[in-house]
Parts: structure tokens; C-alpha cells; sequence
């Protein structure tokens, strides 16, 4: 299993859009949706969460990922957030916490392996991914939200 995700904002923060490819073998689902005010960190995180909650069963999957914000969080510094009751080495409250809360319950719901790939380069899924966020982003910013 497979759920490839990006995320996308027009203006930082502004209108974004996020968007979960799910394939298992010969199959593919595609899922996107945006919000009228955000950032593309929002949209990275989102995306992951919105393809791992898509899953009707706990499963092995792989998370493909141009951002390596999500990749290095889920990875790598949430194990100190939590441990420090959510907050950065800095002693600031974690940015996005509500998002990461809600992806490292689904990260531990699921066996997850999470790869990074180059964003807008020959990943053809991710590819997909961006051109599905980017038009989430502009129907919010033309003020037609909505998820498929």
C-alpha cells in the first residue's frame, strides 16, 4: 500500500490545498480538499493525515512525501514534542500540533515506512499529488471549497 501526498498554498498563508493519491496494486483512489486560510505546512500535514484516515484497515504502508518538514517531524521530532509535553527544544508550543497530534495517531495505527521523493521532478504520482493541491487551492481561493 501506497499513499502518496503534497500539499500546496497560494501565498503562505492563503488559500491551500492538500491531496492523498492511495494505491494498492492495481488500484488508485485520489483525495483532495483545502481550506480558505492556511499554510502549505497545514497542507502537508493534512494530506498525510486525510490518506492514512482513508484506510479502512490498519495496514503496511508507505508515505511518499516531497516535504521533508512531514517526513522529519513524523520521523524524527515528534519524539521529543511529545516527550517535552509538545514543546520545541526552544520551549515554544509545537506549530501545527492539533495536525501532528492527529497524524501520529494514525502513524501508529499503521506500519508505516515514509520516503521522501524531489518535489516537481519525475514521481509521476507526486506529481498527480501537486496538481491536485494546487487546484484545491485556487477553487478555495475562487471560493468553491469542497473535498472529493
Amino acid at each position: 500500500m501506497q499513499v502518496i501526498t503534497d500539499g500546496a498554498c497560494l501565498g503562505n498563508p492563503g488559500p491551500g490545498g492538500w491531496a492523498a493519491i492511495l494505491r494498492y496494486r492495481d488500484k488508485r483512489k485520489e483525495l483532495w480538499g483545502g481550506e480558505p486560510h492556511t499554510t502549505n505546512n497545514r497542507m502537508e500535514l493534512t494530506a498525510a493525515v486525510r490518506g492514512l484516515e482513508a484506510l479502512k484497515e490498519d495496514c503496511e504502508v508507505e508515505i511518499v512525501t516531497d516535504s521533508e518538514y512531514l517526513k522529519h517531524g513524523i520521523t524524527s521530532w515528534i519524539i521529543d514534542w511529545k516527550r517535552n509535553g509538545w514543546m520545541t527544544k526552544r520551549k515554544k508550543p509545537v506549530v501545527n500540533q492539533d495536525l501532528w497530534m492527529q497524524l501520529d495517531e494514525q502513524n501508529r495505527r499503521h506500519k508505516t515506512t515514509w520516503t521522501w521523493t524531489k518535489g516537481h521532478a519525475s514521481h509521476e504520482d507526486n506529481n498527480r499529488a501537486d496538481e491536485l493541491a494546487v487546484k484545491a487551492a485556487r477553487q478555495q481561493k475562487a471560493g468553491a471549497g469542497g473535498m472529493r
